[in-house]
């Protein structure tokens, strides 16, 4: 950031030094030779002056960061400064066709189209080129539409500069002829006609972009481009509402984008910064701001169940459903804190099946429901203590427990068994080595089937952790 304000405030003074020597030279000659076009030259470069000026403390503050009453930066100043080039150079512009008019019309001006003259209106091409392209160089790297609108005056100058030495030769022309030369002395007034012109039509055109940015229009097809890129995003349902504006060489971009309602708030998080990298790869310098809205169309029976669990800040898990002709069973588990009475307890998982049934129902594809059971356990110390049975009781049960698993069939057996006394009732856990061919939902048949072959044969086992890997 440092490098950027370094750089920018650099070619901007550096314009101004050119500016007011090419000014001061052009008035010089200007008035030495008569040439309205010098003269004409003089007064754009006068105003190129003003502009450099304007642009070298706009770049200064449109580089301050955001405050108390500019939340959004100081990048309008940029826009402020255009607007006012924009002004000055069509006031010039009336003064150059008026005098103009009146010489070749209604009087006659002598003009010495002089070494000096050719000379400084030579220097001028020059410097404007240089000028001109520092400033181009500086603007596209930083997107600066103040020091794009400077580099734009220079370019324009060796443009109109080349217009005005031709009229010039034209008038050097006329006066080798000898004789009347007053045919080839307005042409030095043309020229002038012809700068003024130039002039006009660059500062329309940079008029229109400045009140374009004061409007906040946006730039052409970027909103559309944006919305299409983020609307890629995997997770991301569509993209609701698109803003986008300019404030200087920043680019503000507001996105409504619609996710599944299901998602954690974590997950929402995640698909937002997904969108603001996505707008960034776009335009680097964007700041962008991304709102995620909750919608439920795509849906099913699971996520809505999941999404009121979440809404009333209650933990479900084993949800199952099935349908029947009276129509769908819903059953999952509730957990609720251990300490909790029975009676609040009850009250919670009661509130959760009504909830339920009122969201199912007013669903865009409503469901008749049967039933819905809701199975009421306590909630898990985070910190329990367990101790490790002794060697000879934990090969008693490491031993069966193995034998029950070669037992079932598509089963290799088990293994890193692990057994912990917890409040008087036996921890579990062990690894189940299973046909990696079937399917998923036959894998977790025979992990239920070992579970109940466990409890039948230890009736003290309490929790029961089964992790099912391919043999």
């Amino acid at each position: 950031m440092e490098n950027q304000v370094r750089e920018k405030r650099i070619v901007a003074a550096t314009s101004v030094i050119a500016a007011v020597f090419l000014t001061a030279g052009k008035l010089i000659v200007g008035f030495l030779t008569g040439s309205l076009g010098i003269l004409a030259e003089a007064a754009h470069s006068a105003l190129d002056l003003a502009a450099a000026v304007i642009t070298f403390f706009a770049v200064r503050m449109s580089d301050r960061p955001a405050d108390e009453c500019h939340l959004y930066g100081h990048g309008k100043v940029e826009n402020l400064s255009a607007l006012a080039e924009t002004l000055l150079l069509l006031l010039t512009c009336v003064w150059v066709i008026y005098e103009a008019v009146n010489r070749l019309l209604f009087k006659s001006v002598d003009v010495d189209p002089s070494f000096w003259a050719f000379l400084i209106m030579g220097i001028s091409i020059v410097v404007d080129i240089s000028r001109s392209r520092a400033l181009s160089r500086v603007a596209k790297k930083y997107n600066s539409q103040a020091l794009e609108a400077d580099a734009l005056h220079f370019s324009t100058d060796i443009w109109s500069s080349a217009v005005v030495i031709i009229g010039l030769a034209l008038v050097r022309f006329g006066e080798s002829r000898g004789g009347d030369a007053s045919l080839f002395a307005r042409a030095d007034a043309v020229a002038a006609l012809i700068v003024a012109g130039i002039v006009i039509f660059v500062s329309l055109r940079l008029g229109k972009r400045t009140v374009d940015a004061l409007l906040d229009r946006a730039p052409s097809g970027l909103a559309e481009q944006v919305a299409r890129s983020v609307g890629k995003i995997n997770g991301i349902q569509r993209v609701s509402q698109t803003r986008v504006r300019n404030a200087g060489n920043r680019m503000f971009v507001d996105l409504t984008v619609d996710v599944p309602r299901h998602l954690s708030f974590e997950e929402s998080h995640r698909l937002a910064e997904q969108a603001q990298e996505t707008v960034r790869s776009i335009s680097p310098n964007a700041d962008v701001v991304v709102h995620a809205e909750p919608v439920a169309e795509t849906e099913g029976i699971l996520e809505t169940i999941q999404t009121v669990a979440a809404r009333e800040h209650l933990s479900v898990h084993n949800i199952t459903t099935h349908s029947t002709d009276r129509g769908m069973w819903i059953d999952l588990d509730l957990e609720v804190d251990p300490n909790l009475s029975f009676e609040r307890a009850h009250e919670q998982a009661t509130n959760l099946e009504i909830s339920l049934r009122s969201e199912i129902m007013a669903s865009n594809t409503p469901t008749a429901i049967a039933d819905i059971n809701v199975h009421i356990e306590p909630r898990g110390e985070e910190s329990a203590k367990g101790i490790p049975l002794s060697l000879p009781e934990a090969d008693r049960y490491v031993q069966k427990i193995k034998a029950i698993g070669l037992e079932l069939k598509g089963s290799g057996g088990a293994h890193q068994v692990e057994l912990h006394e917890m409040g008087g009732r036996i921890y579990l856990s062990l690894h189940l080595l299973i046909n990696a061919g079937i399917p998923i939902a036959e894998a977790h048949i025979l992990a239920e089937e070992m579970e109940n072959r466990l409890r039948h044969e230890f009736p003290e086992l309490g929790r029961v952790v089964i992790h099912t890997e391919p043999s």
